[in-house]
């Protein structure tokens, strides 16, 4: 199976996207945010310099988030196929990528550019909660928002939570400038020929789109 490259606006279903194609093929699912914390709590040196950085609020340095992708992709359970679910951002850390990959001898794979209306954007985020213990994310504003026990993780039983960053402007600057770091890395990868764009509304039919896509090219079979 190809590797793939999932870009999308946040609450466009990025993740849950990421989770129905591990559990039903067996992609290694990699989250940049998991991967980070746990970075972070592995009692290293690096670990304390992560903590540091996210405690101020500052950006880890740039060599370590790359050291930690390549790492990760490096594993046993990356080598039937990944996904890469947060990275890369923008056009520098796509070209570092490049490097990784071609130093440990990985091919691209695919990018899978997730698309959504703008105000399905702000009406998701609004919805939005997210488990404290494993970080994964429900909408209660989604009709297939059904947990097992209210403001209750199904996977981990750990507590949700609405971030308290999710207020209208808040959402409108982060909106804002994903769209700007990534309008370039859209059109790296569309050069490339590697970039396949699919209308993230309802996650069965952007389920069925992507997997349309995967069997095109022979990675997946019914």
């Amino acid at each position: 199976m190809r590797n793939i490259i999932l870009l999308a606006v946040q609450a466009a279903g990025k993740g849950t996207l990421a989770r129905l194609l591990s559990e039903k093929y067996g992609y290694a699912n990699i989250s940049m945010g998991e991967v980070m914390r746990n970075a972070r709590n592995d009692g290293s040196e690096r670990a304390k310099m992560i903590a540091d950085c996210q405690d101020k609020g500052i950006l880890v340095p740039f060599d370590i988030t790359l050291e930690l992708i390549q790492e990760r992709i490096s594993q046993p359970d990356c080598k039937n196929g990944y996904i890469l679910d947060g990275f890369p951002r923008d056009l520098k850390q796509a070209e570092a990528y490049d490097h990784i990959l071609e130093t440990i001898g990985k091919d691209i794979g695919v990018v899978i550019n997730l698309t959504i209306p703008e105000h399905l954007i702000y009406e998701r985020i609004a919805g939005r909660r997210t488990c404290k213990k494993c970080g994964r994310s429900y909408n209660i504003n989604s009709s297939k928002f059904r947990p097992l026990q209210e403001n209750v993780c199904d996977d981990c039983g750990g507590e949700l939570y609405q971030r308290s960053d999710d207020t209208e402007e808040a959402i409108r600057v982060r909106v804002e400038t994903y769209f700007k770091s990534t309008a370039p890395l859209i059109d790296y990868y569309r050069n490339k020929g590697v970039l396949y764009e699919v209308e993230s509304i309802d996650s069965d039919e952007t389920l069925k789109n992507v997997e349309k896509i995967l069997k095109e090219l022979g990675d997946i079979h019914d």
